[in-house]
């Protein structure tokens, strides 16, 4: 199999950033486009009449975090070829699939901050959501330290 289409998730997290440099790296290596996917995450919407946050504005700052993130790694990885961006609204574990499917995306990157117990309980885990369901190969990137 050739991987022609890399779809890499992101966040603002280091450890997507890290997971973004070796899903660059590969797609520079194999000549193939890329997909930059930073979702809109619904859960981390917070509206608050009192002081004024509609979810419109909400919404509107999520997605310039989102926009910011991708620029930054446009700007250091543009040498790459193409790179399109993907920024849905919905939740991260189904919006990366469905991009991914509906791209027709050969490879998927993610990375993971390899949360465990407790945590790993009360947030689920993207990567392992993906990993489960996923009709592609997934390539899981862990937290550099």
């Amino acid at each position: 199999m050739t991987y022609q289409r890399i779809l890499i998730g992101i966040d603002s997290s280091p450890c997507s950033f890290h997971a973004a440099k070796k899903g660059f790296t590969l797609a520079h290596q194999l000549n193939a486009t890329v997909g930059l996917i930073f979702v809109i995450d619904q859960h981390k919407e917070i509206t608050n009449p009192d002081l004024g946050i509609t979810p419109q504005q909400s919404q509107s700052i999520l997605l310039q975090q989102a926009e910011e993130s991708i620029e930054q790694l446009v700007k250091l990885y543009h040498e790459s070829g193409d790179i399109l961006r993907f920024t849905p609204e919905g939740y991260p574990k189904e919006q990366i699939l469905i991009t991914a499917k509906d791209w027709n995306a050969d490879l998927i990157i993610i990375g993971t901050h390899g949360r465990s117990g407790l945590a790993h309980l009360l947030m689920g885990s993207v990567a392992e959501h993906i990993i489960r369901h996923a009709q592609k190969p997934v390539m899981i990137v862990p937290e550099e330290h």
